[in-house]
């Protein structure tokens, strides 16, 4: 094992992922580890993916999308066409979230105000009734 590989305990240590994780991303091809018989090693290359993956993950990318960043890249190598087509998805994605927040915040509005007038009919039942 080279200095520049590391081991998928390693990997999980140092990216948070668990084996399982790593082993998903194989079969999914956006990670390419080396075999030494059971164990898999991960190169700088896998390291750089894996970090690219969970970054585009985390901002809601499928892992589609994330494949055809990754793939841009291995094919052309051109760093100015893969971020416009990140840049193309990233819009995309902001625009989805960003509605998905106006759709999240109008639904929180509705609960506080059912919440309210549920308060205020708890708190009138629980008014001693006036002698009538």
């Amino acid at each position: 094992m080279s200095e520049d590989t590391k081991t998928i305990r390693q990997m999980c240590a140092e990216f948070g992922v668990t084996p399982r994780t790593l082993r998903f991303y194989e079969t999914k091809e956006l990670l390419f580890p080396a075999r030494d018989g059971q164990h898999r090693l991960f190169s700088r290359r896998d390291q750089a993916r894996l970090k690219l993956i969970l970054r585009g993950k985390r901002f809601g990318f499928s892992l589609e999308e994330i494949r055809q960043l990754l793939d841009m890249y291995d094919r052309d190598d051109s760093e100015l066409k893969q971020l416009r087509k990140t840049y193309d998805i990233a819009r995309e994605r902001l625009s989805d979230m960003e509605q998905q927040r106006a759709e999240l915040d109008e639904a929180i509005a509705d609960l506080k105000q059912e919440l309210a007038w549920g308060e205020n009919v708890l708190r009138n039942a629980d008014r001693p009734k006036a002698a009538e």
